[in-house]
């Protein structure tokens, strides 16, 4: 009885053992284009490393952050650090950025003009409604002679000195900003929204924000937690060479690796 015992326990064991480990779950919210996108073509490589990724798309731009900090998810990839500065600040969430993966210009985009010289006396523009966005909107006009402003560091509409041509502003969720279209003479879109929209940044902007921009796309994380190994897989997987050429190859101009 005690050898038939001992067999059994062995039977067991080896079994138990003989089993491949269960894989690693990481779960990354993040907007559909070029966010997920990119976190598709990187699945294969972290499931050769053991981790399965799951990718929960989230368009709206006030859900990632709230899914991050009450561990709905592992990660989150869309916003650029002044967003989350902003974020942090306004709902005290704990969270940090991980790694900085491509920048997105924002454009401004017209269906009634070909160029900035064609807006007209009291033109309407939209613009992103959250502030780090319309930051951004309004550093493009002005570098474009648009307007003036009386700062540099997180402008607001407070700040326009000079409007010589007294254009007004709409103030639009950026996800929302594509449909306005029709109804404005130029709205201000990051890339993501353009692409989503079905626009072309390379073709159809009027004018686009240089590179050398501070709003680079980040994966971010909750604090703390930069060190887990599966975190450590993704921010690998991310910014290898094959990563870089892929986003070059398939976003030409429109979306430009930061790594």
């Amino acid at each position: 009885m005690k050898h038939y015992l001992f067999l059994i326990l062995c039977i067991g064991f080896c079994l138990s053992g003989c089993q491949s480990p269960p894989s690693n779950t990481l779960q990354v919210a993040a907007t559909s284009s070029p966010h997920a996108e990119i976190l598709e073509f990187v699945k294969p490589d972290l499931k050769a490393k053991g981790i399965d990724l799951t990718i929960v798309v989230m368009d709206d731009f006030n859900m990632q952050n709230r899914a991050l900090a009450d561990g709905e998810v592992d990660a989150n990839f869309f916003q650029h650090l002044p967003f989350l500065e902003a974020q942090k600040k306004d709902f005290h969430y704990r969270l940090e950025p991980l790694v900085s993966v491509h920048i997105e210009p924002m454009g401004l985009y017209s269906k009634k003009i070909k160029s900035l010289d064609q807006l007209k006396e009291r033109a309407t523009i939209a613009i992103p409604s959250d502030p780090s966005n319309q930051t951004r909107a309004l550093l493009l006009l002005e570098q474009k002679g648009v307007i003036q402003l009386r700062q540099q560091i997180n402008p607001s509409l407070l700040d326009v000195t000079a409007n010589p041509k007294h254009l007004e502003f709409v103030e639009i969720d950026s996800p929302l900003l594509t449909r306005t279209l029709e109804d404005v003479d130029a709205a201000a879109i990051s890339t993501n929204f353009a692409l989503q929209g079905g626009l072309s940044p390379t073709k159809e902007a009027i004018a686009m924000e240089d590179t050398h921009s501070q709003f680079a796309n980040l994966i971010v994380i909750r604090e703390g937690e930069s060190q887990r190994p599966d975190l450590q897989a993704l921010k690998q997987s991310l910014t290898t060479e094959k990563v870089h050429q892929w986003i070059e190859i398939h976003y030409p101009n429109a979306v430009i690796p930061a790594f």
